[in-house]
């Protein structure tokens, strides 16, 4: 079994870090980077909120320009709102915006006179966004899957290539127990502990990981304060 280097640099505080940069304006080649982070999350988030391609192409679009106009007055504090949530808030309402694009052009399309009559309320505002209810348990599965995949590489140098292979082919492409054990020439029990032993040491690490993001994210999200702030009085 394999060790990790303890040096590893953490993606959470590079992650973070990236946000700080982009609070304060040092670096606008920093949202480059952010497309490359987030950007990601909030596309796998619009396309499973029923967005298609283009649709969801334009939500990361507009959330990394609604961050970028508001995240310099963002202030961190956990008990008001976590970061997670704040994201999920900028991209929701950008993936609201984008169903009700798409109503308007379909009750344009079937009745193009429609708009023509001030009088008349809008198809858009009288039929309910169908997945703004859904939105935020949409978000929290792919925040989770993320945090997953996080897990996932870190355990893996933690175990044998054999083991991986294991939870690779049970879990994750979901072979039955007996056609593991036939294709690596394992007993159920050896397939069965080392599923245990993986899954728990996934579970471990995304809650070590949720916990190292909140407080990477309250030291690198705290208000900039002045290096030599004026005496009062």
């Amino acid at each position: 079994m394999t060790t990790m280097p303890t040096d590893e640099p953490s993606s959470i505080q590079t992650r973070l870090s990236l946000l700080r940069r982009l609070k304060t304006g040092e670096d606008v080649a920093s949202w480059q980077e952010f497309y490359g982070i987030y950007g990601k999350l909030v596309r796998d988030f619009a396309i499973h909120a029923g967005l298609g391609d283009t649709e969801a192409d334009d939500v990361v679009q507009e959330t990394a320009i609604a961050m970028a106009r508001h995240l310099p007055g963002y202030r961190y504090d956990p008990k008001v709102c976590r970061f997670k949530t704040w994201l999920l808030n900028q991209a929701s309402w950008r993936i609201k915006d984008q169903l009700k694009k798409r109503e308007r052009e379909a009750v344009h399309r079937a009745n193009p006179r429609l708009d023509d009559d001030p009088a008349r309320t809008s198809t858009i505002h009288r039929v309910p966004d169908p997945a703004a209810a859904d939105l935020e348990a949409v978000f929290e599965t792919q925040w989770r899957n993320n945090l997953f995949t996080a897990a996932l590489a870190r355990v893996k140098e933690k175990f044998s290539l054999k083991q991986f292979q294991i939870f690779d082919l049970l879990v994750l492409q979901g072979w039955p127990a007996k056609d593991v054990t036939r294709s690596l020439g394992l007993t159920l029990a050896n397939v069965y502990v080392t599923r245990h032993r993986m899954s728990a040491a996934i579970k471990k690490e995304v809650k070590r990981l949720e916990k190292q993001f909140e407080e990477a994210a309250q030291r690198q999200l705290e208000p900039v304060q002045p290096e030599n702030p004026a005496p009062k009085g």
